[in-house]
């Protein structure tokens, strides 16, 4: 990292409840900015550069600062957060980073940014997490589904993916249909500092994009039809969400694997589903020994609509986040969610439920590399420790 930096004072300053949101879109506020820190209260910050700034790029990147505070933080009030189990208490056996030991055992292997090999114990608590997820959904007779990691341009603005989080989406591309092209791609194509450099005119237009969630696709599958009845599904699928500066270890990755439960349907039906998720999921967390609480919370969404939606989810509990105890941190991580969408799905994508108005969705989704990470944070690598129905299914490991 380098050692240029700069010294900023905030205003407005930065409430201690948002300093952690503020913090993390920095990551996108200028390519010349690997990291940003704001100090404990939020009157300052500290900003890790690429390299020295002159005068006007200084000026230049104040005013973006600027912009993001003013987005975020000017008349920001304190969300009101609901907590429906708190199991934060349990006694745990460890408290280190297991990503030190990961690395240096090779029970992960770092690829690139955001991108990591899970070497066995890694790769089969992950599968244990998910044959339980999958246990939950035959709970609800959930129809299992496979979806695409692909994902139309088409679809994404349809549900207003590109106004609502246009940091993290991920593009994809192919050569195209023209010999002439693909052989001055063959002929030109390489890499510096870890990126593809190729001629521009020898590359598609962007045709499809990787997928950022499981549920969109089912949703798509639904699209113009009215339902008979209620829908239960389930799906394991890959998302990827660029995360900047903020992809460190396992707790933030660029391709990750999300485990999700959707209802749709009526209101009623959405909404006491996803209650008997969470009621069920409990289970699954005791087995485990995971220490975690379950409170409300506010999707990350970008600077521009920040307020209104973080206010409006807020407002109308529409997301409850598992956050599991990380130890090492004195801190949590959010390894599970309980959602609901209300109709705007139904809306935008002409679903209709069994009474004729738009279909309200909802889900009950788990971070799979999450849990693993927050387990062995939580129990770390000494088997005698861990909870018996874990060391019991990894038995052998």
């Amino acid at each position: 990292m380098s050692n240029q930096t700069l010294s900023l004072t905030l205003d407005p300053v930065v409430p201690d409840f948002l300093i952690d949101q503020v913090q993390s879109k920095m990551a996108y506020l200028d390519e010349s900015v690997q990291r940003a820190v704001v100090c404990p209260d939020g009157s300052c910050m500290t900003l890790y550069l690429v390299q020295e700034l002159d005068l006007a790029a200084q000026k230049t990147l104040e005013e973006k600062i600027h912009r993001v505070l003013t987005a975020m933080v000017s008349g920001a009030l304190k969300p009101r957060i609901k907590i429906l189990e708190d199991k934060l208490d349990r006694k745990l056996p460890f408290n280190k980073d297991p990503m030190d030991t990961l690395l240096e055992t090779g029970g992960v292997y770092k690829e690139g940014k955001g991108m990591y090999v899970l070497g066995p114990l890694v790769a089969s608590l992950v599968e244990y997490f998910n044959r339980e997820c999958v246990d939950l959904a035959g709970s609800f007779e959930a129809r299992p589904y496979r979806f695409p990691v692909l994902i139309s341009p088409e679809l994404l603005e349809r549900v207003d993916y590109f106004r609502s989080f246009p940091h993290s989406l991920n593009f994809v591309r192919h050569l195209r249909e023209d010999l002439d092209k693909i052989e001055t791609f063959a002929e030109h194509a390489h890499c510096e500092n870890g990126c593809l450099v190729a001629p521009e005119e020898t590359q598609s237009d962007i045709e499809a994009m990787l997928s950022p969630a499981v549920c969109f696709h089912l949703y798509q599958a639904l699209s113009g039809t009215t339902l008979d009845e209620g829908v239960k599904a389930t799906a394991v699928g890959h998302c990827f969400r660029y995360e900047s500066s903020n992809l460190t270890s396992l707790t933030r990755l660029w391709d990750f694997t999300m485990y999700e439960v959707i209802f749709v349907g009526e209101k009623d039906f959405v909404l006491d589903n996803r209650e008997e998720g969470r009621k069920r999921a409990q289970k699954m967390y005791e087995r485990w020994g995971l220490a975690y609480r379950v409170e409300s919370a506010n999707d990350p969404f970008f600077v521009g609509e920040f307020k209104k939606q973080a206010a409006f989810q807020s407002a109308f509990q529409l997301k409850y986040e598992v956050r599991a105890a990380l130890p090492f941190l004195n801190d949590t991580l959010a390894v599970a969610s309980y959602n609901y969408h209300q109709d705007f799905f139904g809306r935008k994508m002409e679903i209709t439920a069994p009474d004729g108005k738009p279909a309200h969705t909802g889900c009950v989704a788990f971070g799979l590399e999450r849990l693993a990470f927050a387990f062995l944070a939580q129990y770390g690598f000494e088997r005698k420790t861990w909870p018996a129905d874990v060391r019991r299914a990894l038995k052998g490991i």
